[in-house]
C-alpha cells in the first residue's frame, strides 16, 4: 500500500524553526516528485513547496521563500520541510503529497 507519514509537528514561537519529515513507502519515491501542502483553519489547501525526483530541481510559494527549504533522501525514502522564521501566518495543518496525501501534522506558531 501507498502511504506517506509526516512527522516533526509542533508548537513554535515567531521567529523559530521547525523541521517536517514525511516517510514514504509502498512505491519507488525516488521516482515521484513531492510537495508540501498547509491548510489553515477555515481555508483550502494550498501548495507550499515541490522538489523534482532526484532532489535537483524546487520551488515555493512566494510567501515562504527565503524561509522554508524542502530536501529529500531517497536513500531514506523521506522528504523534508526545513522551516525557520516561522511566523504566525505559517499556522496551518502541513501535509506530504505525492501519489497520495499523507495524514498531516499540525504546525502552530504562537507566542
Amino acid at each position: 500500500q501507498v502511504q506517506l507519514v509526516e512527522s516533526g509537528g509542533g508548537l513554535v514561537q515567531p521567529g523559530g524553526s521547525l523541521t517536517l519529515s514525511c516517510a514514504a513507502s509502498g512505491f519507488r519515491f525516488s521516482t515521484y516528485p513531492m510537495n508540501w501542502y498547509r491548510q489553515a483553519p477555515g481555508k483550502e489547501r494550498l501548495w507550499v513547496a515541490d522538489i523534482s525526483s532526484t532532489g535537483g530541481t524546487t520551488s515555493y510559494v512566494d510567501s515562504v521563500k527565503g524561509r522554508f527549504t524542502i530536501s529529500r533522501d531517497n536513500s531514506k525514502n523521506t522528504v523534508y520541510l526545513i522551516m525557520n522564521n516561522l511566523q504566525p501566518e505559517d499556522t496551518a495543518v502541513y501535509y506530504c503529497y505525492g501519489p497520495t496525501w499523507g495524514q498531516g501534522t499540525q504546525v502552530t506558531v504562537s507566542s
